[in-house]
């Protein structure tokens, strides 16, 4: 699994083409791909963008935890997928998201920022990257509250 670090602006041209950052690309090192999911993000106002081994292995995460039998699971599953879409970078290493998801997020100026995140990449408007920075306090909180905690294994 590749690791995506860093955050880097890029513009969204009238089509809604956005290169893919070269870091990016070197990130990816042997298993550079052209093929990658696109789909709304769950919690925030913006896309995700996974390289197609790690879109797999997601999807085969979900499936060991789904029934699709199950009247929540079922309706789960179309909002999971609503809203994604395949996407090929093309020779000059762009790639075009559907208009609709841009809208959706937001991506209107075409100013955007592509932000690393473990195994994907998130795809938002610069204003909106800008504008939801936590301040330092805040964050050293959430840290404590997440990391803080006892450690669960025997090493001293």
């Amino acid at each position: 699994m590749t690791t995506f670090i860093g955050d880097y602006p890029c513009k969204a041209d009238s089509k809604g083409r956005i290169m893919l950052p070269s870091a990016f690309k070197k990130q990816m090192g042997g298993t550079v791909q052209d093929r990658f999911v696109v789909k709304k993000d769950i919690f925030e106002k913006c896309l995700v963008l996974y390289p197609m081994d790690e879109w797999e292995r997601q999807v085969k995460m979900l499936r060991s935890r789904i029934n699709q039998y199950n009247r929540d699971h079922n309706k789960f599953l179309r909002e999971f997928y609503k809203g994604t879409a395949e996407i090929t970078l093309d020779a000059n290493n762009r790639m075009l998201v559907p208009r609709r998801l841009l809208e959706w997020a937001g991506i209107l100026t075409g100013d955007v920022v592509l932000a690393g995140q473990d195994g994907r990449i998130l795809v938002l408007d610069k204003a909106i990257y800008e504008s939801g920075s936590m301040n330092e306090d805040d964050f050293a909180s959430l840290a404590e509250k997440i990391l803080g905690g006892p450690l669960n294994n025997n090493e001293e």
